[in-house]
Formats: structure tokens, C-alpha cells, sequence
């Protein structure tokens, strides 16, 4: 097999040489088309057969070997052999050389490019997985990407040899009707008149309008596959039914009252979801409670004596509802029906692309969007049903607080809820089977996290995966064992509370989308593309339930994009935007971020360089008693384009947006640096880091001349600080 790919590399190797020294790439451009015109129609009148087979030959090899000129053979088919049987040769040869580029691809890069560089095809491999024959004819006729790269891309997946080629041959059709055309329009030119002919200029409209065309045909064909068996209505209830009324839904559910549409939001549960009732809401309100208990205890910092706060557990969870009680009516049913939405408080159950019943009735809708959110993830632990278990939904109905918490999970809820409990007096042990809580950051950035939770008396076990729960008499246990090489192996973890905060799960099942054939991806969430469809094109699903972010501002963020792709996407459709995604976890100290962190830069193999800035340097932080953190921003090397930026401080979440607003706008450090920030505020460890960036890109030839100049301009006497260098200075 070795000395077979050696040869074939060889023959490959020598081909090139071949096609390079001769420069036969001089013979395939339009000049020379033109320029040999005569000659060459000559030449196929006298040998038809022997023309035609030898073009098809140079046609196959060309293409066979991927090299450049295909598009302008096709030309020269239609300019030397006319229409009928230009597109003959062409079609047949073309389709024969892409097989043999394919195969050659296959025999010699299949095994090697998918070892290395397998998760670059993944997208095409999940394709041909998916829909097969369907994709491939998708690329052939929309030509997105070039066909060479196509024929080697293919080669590297399991499609069959025949399947490719039929595919190929038909695919590939249409394009070439098009190109060979305008070839015999090109071929017609023998004037400066004949280039405004009308049959020319129809040719050249089909051939920029082609792309345009096919897509809206693959469209269709898409659409016709996937709605077969199911009856379009004559007329609709609604404009667009949401399903699920958290902050996705809620969004999506305003934007198309706005714009004056007919619709209908379905939330079974309560109005808000998980953010307002499980999640952000009463996160923060506890975390506001549990910080004001330890500020307290360290009023000697403040000037004070440290206290000991008398407070009741069950009056800090009441507050807690207090809280999203006062927030309920922004999103409450009253309020959305006063906007102009129709609100169903019920189960809903897609029963067609068409058709969603609710309440006994059925609405027939030309649109849906899925908003249905998460639901918390509850690992396979040995005898966790056995106890009451606490996850993000239900810990909120706590009254009495556990003397022992055991939080399983490093992650931003488990940290969160982790540090509020340990400071309204809860023993708490986090266990984390990674070697670093909050593994999306940077390991020092966990580590300053993790050190603030441990100098207050939290127990940080990473490196342990949790295997069983044992009861014995009166007593809860946690089995852990050891991931690596650390010293106890196996570890029981006595609690009487337990929370389960591993990550969350998509809310995917229970309302049609499984009976309808919706696609779930790999990852357990609603497939969507770019625009937010599903495979049948007028659902759509938006927040958690789609992801790649589990954010309540990714899912509003989504919304728009949602909301008028459905509504108005007959005239214009929008990609979502995810390249600017900022998040904070709420713990102290605080931790935000916006685009690439270190460790995806080096995974990445992006080339970055860092700007840094202490935090216990800023007079605001001192005098905050604060002073602890940092600000890391890295940069495209030499300049000041910001690639991402890690914030640990208080307040964090909030002063990221500086640098939210200034990555999705472009605004590089030096502008940042160039901003007048108030003094004394935390704000300016910003402009400070930015400050850090100038200084190691100071142009230190412009300081020396301005050294000189300032020298020159005193008359050359030196001054104070530089003659004390000088000889007989004590």
C-alpha cells in the first residue's frame, strides 16, 4: 500500500511539473480562447470524433488532478463544439474527472487527513452521514465551494464511488448548461456590437444569477422532502406560534407583536422560566444576601468590629421569593396579552409543521419557534434516587439550611450556589471531576476563584467523580473516586443536603418535535442552521433548547434572528451572530469573559499576545476593600485588536461591556486607552489595561529622537539626572 501511494504521489508530482514548466496554464484564459477561436473550430470541423475525445481527455486530466482552468474549458466547449455537444463532453468528462480526484483523494489522504485534521470535516461528515446523496447534490449545484475542493473533501468520507459519480452527473447539470451557453455566446463575438448582444448578455445574467437560482431551488427541493405527507393550510391562525416562555420566547413572542403579527406564546409552567423562577433571579438574590453576611463578619477591614449576623434561613429564602415575585409582572401573562401577544398557559404538542394543539383546540400557524429552555442534568450516580437530591429547580425550596452540603459540579451554577451556602453557614464540599472548577476559564483564573472559596472555609475536591450514594442508619454519604493519581483514592463525603449541578439538559421530548422528525443534534439539542431552522424550514429554535449557549442574554440574543427569519424571511434572511458572546459567573471574585481565553487560543493554535492588569493596584479597589483580581486581554500580535478579555474583580460582569461594545465594533485599546474614565472608579482597570498594552508597544525610536530633540533644544546641556553619571560626581 505504501509503494502504491508513493507512485501515485510520484505521478501526481510529475503531471504538475509537467503542466507548470510547460505552462500550459497560458493556453486556459480567455485570451487565448479568443485568440485561437478560428483555429480551433477549424480543426473540430476536420476531426470531429478525434477533437471531441481528445478534449475530453485534457478535460479529465485537468479536473483529475485538480488543477486550475476547469471553468474555462467549459467556455471553450461551448466556443469550439457548441451547445448540444459541448455539454455532452463536458457533463461526462467532468463528472469522470471529480470521481478520479476523489479517488485519488481517498487512496491517499483519507486515513492521514482524518487522524490529524477530523474535526475540520466533521460538518461534511455529518452531512453525508445525515442525508447522503442529497448534500453532495447540494454542493454540486450550489456552487459554495469550489468543486476541486469538494472532490478531495469527499474522498475523505465513506460515500460510494457510484453514488458519487451519479450525483456528480446530475448535480452538476445545471452549472454547466449555463457556462457551456455562454462559451457559445463568447464564440459569436466578432465585434465591439456582438458584445452587447442580447443572447451574450442573457448568458452572462444566467451565469451571475445561477447561485441565486439554485439555492432557491435546493430550497424547495428541501422543502418538498421534508413537508411530504404533511397538508399545508389554506389559512392560518397565526403568523407564529412560541412555545416556551422564558426570556428566548418572551423576546421572540414581543418582537412579532411589535411588528404588528399575529401571535401566540404557549408556556406550560410559569411565565419567565427558568431565569426568572430557578435560575438568574433568585441566584443573585441569594448571592446579594450570602455577601452581605460576610461583609459583615470582616467589618475590622471597614474600620468596625467583625460581627456575627443574627439571621434566619428561612427569611433569606423568603426575600428570595420576594424578589421574583417583584420581577413577575415584566413578564407576566397580563403584561404580554396588553402588548399584543396571545398567551396560552397549557401543554402544547406540535402536530404538523402547521399545527400545534393547545387547550383543546388546534392553531394553525405558518410559523414556530421552540423556545422550551433546559432542565437541570442528573448523572448516573449509584443510588442517588435514594435520597432527595437538590438540583437549581427545586434547592430553592429550602427552609432550613443544611449543616452539610455536599455541591456536585464546578461549573458557574455549582460555584455560585456553592459560595452563597457557605456563607450563610453551610459546610460545604464542591466536587469536581475536572482537574479545575470553572473549566471554560483559564487554570489561574480557577485558581483565584477557587482560593477565594477555600480561605472561606469551602472543601475543593477536583479530580473526583462521584459513583454512589450510601445511606447507612441516620447517615448520607457521598462515594468519590479518584479521576488521577491523587493520594485517597476513594473518599466518602458525609452530608445531609446534596446538589446536583453538572450541567443541563435541552428540553427536546414531551411536545412533538420526536413524532414530527425534528433533528436533534449529537450534543442532545434542537439541529439548527445559520438562520436558526430546523430541517423543516419554517420551525425554528432559539435559547437553551438549540444552543450553543446556555445564557438568558444568548437566548434574547437569538430571538430577533428567530422572529424575523420567520416572519419576513421571504425577503431577506439574517446568520445568527455569535461572535461576540460575553458571560460572567456571579462568585467572589467575579469572574466575566468575552471571546477567547488563553487555553482556546493555545487549543486553537491562534497566535495572541497578553496585556495585563492588577487589580490591587486601582485606587477604587483599595478603598473598596476590594483590591484583589485582575484584567487579561489578549491581542493580534503588534496591534491592539482585542481577541478576548478575562475579568476577575468585583463587578466584573458589569465592566466587561467596555469591551463587549468595543470587540463587536472594532474599537481597539488604543481608543479604549483614549477614553476619559471618571476617577475613582473601577471602570478605569480598563483603560489601565489598555495602558499596560501601550506600554509594550511603545515606539522607543520616536522616544530616542525625542530625547535628542529636547537636548537639542536646551542647547546640549545635559541635565541634572544625566551629569550625575559623569565623572567626579559623588
Amino acid at each position: 500500500m505504501k509503494a502504491g501511494k508513493l507512485l501515485v504521489i510520484g505521478l501526481l508530482l510529475l503531471a504538475m511539473g509537467l503542466f507548470a514548466w510547460l505552462d500550459l496554464g497560458a493556453y486556459l484564459n480567455l485570451g487565448y480562447l479568443k485568440s485561437e477561436q478560428a483555429g480551433l473550430a477549424s480543426l473540430v470541423n476536420e476531426n470531429p470524433l478525434i477533437s471531441g475525445l481528445l478534449f475530453f481527455i485534457l478535460y479529465v486530466a485537468v479536473t483529475g488532478l485538480s488543477l486550475p482552468g476547469a471553468a474555462i474549458m467549459t467556455l471553450a466547449a461551448g466556443a469550439i463544439f457548441g451547445l448540444g455537444w459541448g455539454l455532452v463532453i463536458v457533463s461526462f468528462a467532468s463528472s469522470v474527472g471529480a470521481t478520479i480526484a476523489m479517488l485519488v483523494a481517498r487512496f491517499l489522504l483519507r486515513d492521514t487527513v482524518k487522524r490529524r485534521f477530523g474535526p475540520y470535516l466533521q460538518t461534511i461528515d455529518q452531512g453525508v452521514e445525515r442525508e447522503g446523496a442529497f448534500y453532495l447534490f447540494t454542493l454540486r449545484l450550489v456552487p459554495v465551494v469550489p468543486f476541486f475542493v469538494i472532490n478531495l473533501a469527499m474522498g475523505l468520507t465513506s460515500i460510494s464511488t457510484p453514488l458519487f459519480y451519479i450525483v456528480s452527473q446530475i448535480g452538476m447539470l445545471a452549472g454547466t448548461v449555463v457556462y457551456v451557453n455562454a462559451g457559445t455566446q463568447l464564440a459569436q463575438i466578432d465585434s465591439l456590437s456582438g458584445i452587447l448582444s442580447a443572447e451574450l448578455l442573457l448568458s452572462f445574467i444566467l451565469l451571475g444569477f445561477f447561485p441565486l437560482i439554485a439555492r432557491k431551488l435546493v430550497e424547495w427541493l428541501r422543502a418538498r422532502k421534508v413537508y411530504r405527507g404533511y397538508d399545508r393550510p389554506k389559512s392560518f391562525d397565526c403568523d407564529v406560534v412560541v412555545i416556551g416562555a422564558g426570556s428566548g420566547g418572551l423576546v421572540a413572542s414581543l418582537i412579532a407583536a411589535t411588528v404588528k403579527a399575529r401571535v401566540t406564546l404557549i408556556e406550560m409552567n410559569k411565565m419567565g422560566g427558568d431565569c426568572l423562577n430557578t435560575g438568574c433571579v433568585p441566584s443573585k438574590a441569594l448571592l446579594r444576601s450570602a455577601k452581605l453576611n460576610a461583609d459583615m463578619r470582616r467589618g475590622s477591614q471597614f474600620g468596625f468590629s467583625d460581627m456575627q449576623p443574627d439571621f434566619s434561613f428561612s427569611d433569606v429564602m423568603e426575600r428570595v421569593s420576594r424578589v421574583i415575585a417583584t420581577i413577575e409582572p415584566h413578564d407576566s401573562v397580563e403584561r404580554y396579552q396588553s402588548l399584543g401577544v396571545d398567551v396560552e398557559i397549557g401543554e402544547a404538542k406540535i402536530t404538523s409543521p402547521f399545527t400545534v394543539d393547545i387547550n383543546g383546540k388546534t392553531l394553525r400557524t405558518r410559523n414556530i419557534i421552540v423556545a422550551t429552555g433546559a432542565k437541570p442534568f442528573v448523572p448516573p450516580i449509584t443510588n442517588l434516587q435514594a435520597v432527595d437530591y437538590l438540583t437549581s429547580d427545586n434547592i430553592w425550596q429550602l427552609r432550613d439550611l443544611p449543616r452539610r452540603l455536599v455541591v456536585l459540579g464546578g461549573g458557574p451554577i455549582g460555584t455560585e450556589l456553592t459560595q452563597a451556602f457557605n456563607r450563610l453557614g453551610s459546610e460545604v464540599t464542591q466536587v469536581e471531576k475536572a482537574e479545575q472548577i470553572m473549566t471554560r476559564e483559564d487554570p489561574e483564573v480557577a485558581d483565584m476563584v477557587a482560593g477565594s472559596l477555600r480561605s472561606e472555609g469551602v472543601n475543593i475536591m477536583t479530580g473526583y467523580v462521584a459513583t454512589e450514594v450510601l445511606v447507612e442508619a441516620d447517615s448520607k454519604y457521598l462515594v468519590c473516586e479518584s479521576a488521577g493519581d491523587l493520594e485517597n483514592k476513594i473518599v466518602k463525603v458525609p452530608f445531609d443536603e446534596i446538589l446536583v449541578a453538572v450541567g443541563r439538559a435541552a428540553n427536546v421530548t414531551g411536545f412533538g418535535l420526536e413524532s414530527l422528525g425534528v433533528t436533534i443534534s449529537s450534543r442532545g439539542t434542537v439541529e439548527v442552521d445559520d438562520y436558526l431552522r430546523t430541517n423543516f424550514p419554517n420551525i425554528y429554535a432559539i435559547g437553551d433548547v438549540a444552543g450553543p449557549y446556555q445564557f438568558t442574554h444568548t437566548a434574547s440574543h437569538m430571538a430577533w434572528y428567530a422572529a424575523v427569519n420567520a416572519l419576513f424571511g421571504g425577503f431577506k434572511k439574517f446568520k445568527v451572530d455569535y461572535t461576540v458572546i460575553p458571560w460572567s459567573t456571579f462568585c467572589t471574585p467575579e469572574v466575566a469573559r468575552v471571546g477567547l481565553n488563553e487555553s482556546e487560543a493555545q487549543a486553537a493554535g491562534i497566535e495572541y499576545e497578553v496585556s495585563r492588569y492588577d487589580v490591587g493596584d486601582l485606587d477604587r479597589a483599595i478603598a473598596d476593600e476590594e483590591a484583589h483580581g485582575m484584567v487579561k486581554v489578549l491581542t493580534v500580535p503588534g496591534r491592539d485588536r482585542i481577541l478576548g478579555v478575562t475579568i476577575v474583580a468585583d463587578h466584573a460582569g458589569d465592566l466587561i461591556a467596555e469591551y463587549v461594545l468595543a470587540m463587536k465594533h472594532g474599537i481597539g485599546l488604543n481608543k479604549i486607552l483614549g477614553t476619559i474614565h471618571i476617577y475613582p472608579t473601577l471602570a478605569e482597570m480598563n483603560k489601565f489595561a489598555a495602558s499596560e498594552w501601550r506600554k509594550n508597544h511603545k515606539p522607543e525610536w520616536a522616544l530616542e529622537l525625542s530625547e535628542r530633540y529636547h537636548t537639542w533644544r536646551r542647547g546640549g546641556a545635559k541635565t541634572t539626572r544625566e551629569s550625575a553619571t559623569g565623572p567626579g560626581v559623588l
